[in-house]
């Protein structure tokens, strides 16, 4: 083969190469959707992690505590309330301190038996006043219902 045909050759292998180069690449500039992929991987984690509490079991939740007011299980009464400084660690998403991962009561069954089953290595637990959805292998809190102590 002469040089001209490889140059020939190479300058056009070299050229297929860089426009797919360029195909994949599109869209991952500095313009408006930059961020597009990684936002739709935040959406799907929180699609996955919304297992949490509907309006419909925290009304379930208020009706009950409402209706067992006057006789409330270990955990639930108003001497069971944590220390604000404690409570303040029982958000959403967060994770269980390590003092209170052996302090936790189970839910009580007939309150269990209002709400939805929880999600796998998740179970329904009470925890100084409120009402956790707790991911008993990682202690992550999915979700927290605070009752209301009068």
């Amino acid at each position: 083969m002469s040089s001209k045909r490889w140059l020939s050759l190479f300058a056009g292998v070299l050229l297929a190469l860089s426009s797919n180069a360029s195909f994949a690449a599109q869209g991952r500039g500095n313009g408006h959707n930059k961020h597009q992929d990684q936002d739709d991987d935040n959406d799907r984690g929180r699609d996955r992690d919304s297992n949490g509490y509907s309006d419909r079991d925290r009304d379930e939740m208020r009706n009950w505590y409402r209706d067992h007011r006057d006789n409330l299980p270990p955990g639930l009464a108003k001497r069971d309330r944590l220390p604000p400084g404690l409570e303040r660690q029982l958000v959403a998403r967060g994770t269980l301190p390590p003092g209170l991962r052996k302090k936790f009561q189970e839910c009580p069954d007939d309150l269990e038996r209002r709400l939805p089953p929880p999600p796998p290595d998740c179970r329904h637990v009470v925890i100084g006043g409120s009402l956790v959805l707790l991911n008993v292998k990682s202690f992550r809190i999915v979700d927290v219902f605070h009752f209301e102590v009068r």
